[in-house]
């Protein structure tokens, strides 16, 4: 079974609205940015959609305490969403395939 999107709403945050990516054993692969509305986040679903399965849309960084992660692209260089920290450069390569396995899934869970 492929993975799937969990639209959601955090009233905690200035902006509502977010994503996440999850793999068919239910862990995250990729969370987005928070959007001010529900077709945003929905736009942004359409996106990592549409991006997920280009190796060029992946940018593969290190954080400051040199644990890799990456972070999937659009077509115009802005943001859909970013990783978890990984132990292993080969632990972040295999998110990135998860998520170019599970990225184009049209399965969306909303809880909004």
């Amino acid at each position: 079974m492929p993975g799937y999107y969990v639209l959601q709403k955090n009233p905690a945050a200035t902006q509502y609205y977010d994503f996440v990516l999850r793999a068919d054993n239910h862990e995250i692969i990729l969370t987005s940015e928070n959007y001010v509305s529900k077709q945003g986040a929905q736009a942004g679903i359409a996106s990592c959609q549409a991006n997920s399965p280009y190796d060029s849309r992946y940018e593969r960084l290190t954080s400051i305490s040199s644990q890799p992660y990456f972070v999937l692209k659009a077509l115009n260089g802005q943001p859909i969403g970013v990783s978890e920290m990984y132990s292993s450069y080969t632990a972040r390569d295999n998110g990135i395939t998860s998520c170019k396995t599970n990225g184009p899934t049209t399965r969306i869970i909303d809880l909004v």
